[in-house]
C-alpha cells in the first residue's frame, strides 16, 4: 500500500497530544508544520506562542519558541523580528488572546506593517479557562459568562478579525478560512502559505483567521461541532481573502 500521509519533519517525534478530541488545533498545527517543511523554514523560524490552548503549539513544533504573556505575542514577535530580521517569525494565538486582551498589539503591528505572520484560531470562546464569552462569541451564543446568550445591549457585537486587520494599511494579506472539511482545509493551507510568503518577500503583515471547533466547551460531539462551524459560524464570519497586495 502506498503511503500518502506522514508526520511533518518539523514536528517533534515524542510529543504528547494535548488538545481535546475533535478540536481543530491539531489540524492547524499540522498545516503549519507542513508549510515549514515545504518552504524550508524550520531551521530559520522563531515562534511566539500565546496564552490559551494555542500555547501548546510549541510542544509539537521543533522550532525556536517563546511564550508571551496573555495578549502580547504580537508585541514579542515584533521585538524578535526587529532584532533578527533574517528570521521567519510568526505568532499562533486564540481569538481571546489576539482580539481581546491583545487587540491593541495585534492591530498596531498591522498598522505599522510589521514583517510578521499571524495566525488566530477563532472558536468563539475562551477554551482553556472554561468557555467564557469572548470577542468573537456570536449573537445568541450561550457561554459560562453569558448563560442567556450574547445580546448587543450588554455585550455588543462580535469582532470580525480578518476584516479588521485587512483595513490596516500595513497589512499585506488577510484571510479567513475554516477546517470543517477537506476542501476548506486545502484552502486554509494555501492562505497560510500566502501569509508566510508575504513576510519572506518583505511585503508586510500577513494574517490568517481560522474558524475552529471547541467541542468540549460547546458540549458537542466533533461531528456536531463541525456542523456548527458550517451552519452558524461561517454565515457570521464569511470565508475568503479580504486583502492581498500581490493580487492583480
Amino acid at each position: 500500500m502506498q503511503q500518502v500521509f506522514s508526520v511533518p519533519k518539523s514536528m517533534k517525534k515524542d510529543f504528547k497530544y494535548t488538545f481535546c478530541p475533535g478540536c481543530d488545533h491539531g489540524i492547524a498545527v499540522r498545516l503549519v508544520a507542513e508549510l515549514l517543511d515545504e518552504m524550508n523554514l524550520t531551521e530559520n523560524t522563531i515562534l511566539a506562542a500565546s496564552i490559551g490552548c494555542s500555547v501548546f503549539i510549541y510542544n509539537f513544533l521543533n522550532v525556536d519558541s517563546i511564550e508571551a504573556p496573555h495578549g502580547r505575542a504580537m508585541a514579542e514577535a515584533t521585538g524578535v523580528k526587529r532584532v533578527r530580521p533574517d528570521k521567519f517569525v510568526f505568532t499562533y494565538q486564540g481569538d481571546g488572546d489576539f482580539a481581546s486582551i491583545g487587540l491593541a498589539e495585534s492591530t498596531h503591528a498591522a498598522l505599522r506593517g510589521e514583517n510578521l505572520s499571524g495566525i488566530c484560531i477563532n472558536n468563539t470562546t475562551y477554551g482553556m479557562t472554561g468557555g467564557q464569552l469572548g470577542p468573537t462569541t456570536i449573537m445568541g451564543q450561550k457561554t459560562t459568562t453569558s448563560p442567556m446568550g450574547r445580546f448587543k445591549e450588554t455585550y455588543g457585537y462580535p469582532i470580525k478579525i480578518a476584516e479588521h486587520i485587512a483595513l490596516c494599511d500595513g497589512t499585506a494579506f488577510s484571510a479567513r478560512v475554516a477546517l470543517d472539511s477537506v476542501p476548506h482545509i486545502k484552502k486554509a493551507k494555501e492562505a497560510l502559505r500566502k501569509a508566510f510568503q508575504v513576510q519572506l518577500d518583505g511585503l508586510g503583515y500577513g494574517f490568517v483567521e481560522i474558524l475552529s471547533t471547541c467541542p468540549t466547551n460547546w458540549k458537542m460531539t466533533p461531528e456536531q461541532a463541525h456542523e456548527r462551524v458550517r451552519k452558524e459560524m461561517i454565515p457570521v464570519f464569511p470565508l475568503g481573502v479580504f486583502k492581498d497586495v500581490t493580487a492583480k
